[in-house]
Order: structure tokens, then C-alpha cells, then sequence
């Protein structure tokens, strides 16, 4: 077997383990086969834009992900498919390529998503969303971060 298809099942495989009784983290589509292209629901406090500048809290999203032919030497890509407002999040693109290598998993970078979201991470210096990340800078103390462990059993 190819070393990416062998690396494409050990995911799916990881992925579905890991997200099966997950509290905030639900594998809801597959394609592919192996797949390569995943759709997640996460269940986390963040924040939704309404329009310009404004914003509601927000708890049901939606990622994609997806598996490109030089993966996993590439990182993946990733969008999310429900509005979100944060610093490192844009309607095309979530920003994970600062963090990504080969050795990391799926699961792994499915989890940094939903760090990402309830505001656990963001990078304010390098951002795709230049107003989330101002009005970051400035309401710090009024994010949404949840403090709970979203690794499940990483």
C-alpha cells in the first residue's frame, strides 16, 4: 500500500476512535476511500459575525477538511463551513500552517480547531481576520474561551 493511503486510513481510523464519544467533536461526513476530504460539527463557545464589526456568541459550527495529494508533507486545508469570528479564521481559510508537520494528526489538528475557536488559541501578529484580531487586542477579557479539555484521548 502507498505511504499516503496507508497514512490516509491511519487517520480515518484515529479520527473515528477519537471523535466517537467526544463531548464538542463529531465526525459528520466522509469522502473518499480512504477519505480525504472530512466534515466535522464542533460544539464550542465562539463568536458568529452578524455583519460589520458586530458579532453574537455562537456554539454550533461546522469545519472542512481537506487531504491534498502531497499530504501529509503539505498541511491540510481547512475552512470552516459556519461563520466564525476569530483573528486566524476567514470564510476560505483557517490558519494552521505556522503549526503544521508531518507527524502531527488529523485528530490533533482537528482539536487545535476548536482550541481556535473558543478562543484557547489565536495568533494576533500574523492574522487573516484584521478586525477580529484588533477587537481582540482590545476586549481580551470579554472572549469566549473555554476552559475545558477538548484533547478527549489524545
Amino acid at each position: 500500500m502507498q505511504a499516503r493511503l496507508r497514512r490516509l486510513t491511519a487517520d480515518y481510523e484515529q479520527v473515528q476512535r477519537l471523535f466517537a464519544q467526544h463531548p464538542y467533536i463529531q465526525l459528520l461526513k466522509t469522502e473518499g476511500n480512504p477519505p480525504d476530504r472530512y466534515t466535522f460539527a464542533i460544539n464550542v463557545s465562539g463568536l458568529a459575525p452578524t455583519g460589520t464589526e458586530t458579532f453574537v456568541p455562537s456554539s454550533t459550527h461546522q469545519a472542512e477538511v481537506f487531504l491534498p495529494l502531497d499530504y501529509p508533507r503539505r498541511p491540510p486545508f481547512c475552512r470552516m463551513l459556519t461563520p466564525v469570528f476569530h483573528p486566524n479564521i476567514d470564510p476560505q481559510k483557517i490558519c494552521i500552517g505556522d503549526h503544521w508537520s508531518a507527524g502531527q494528526s488529523l485528530g490533533q489538528m482537528v482539536i487545535r480547531i476548536a482550541e481556535m475557536i473558543c478562543f484557547q488559541s489565536y495568533n494576533l501578529k500574523s492574522p487573516l481576520n484584521a478586525e477580529a484580531a484588533a477587537w481582540v487586542e482590545k476586549n481580551i477579557s470579554l472572549l469566549p474561551r473555554r476552559k475545558a479539555d477538548l484533547s478527549g484521548t489524545l
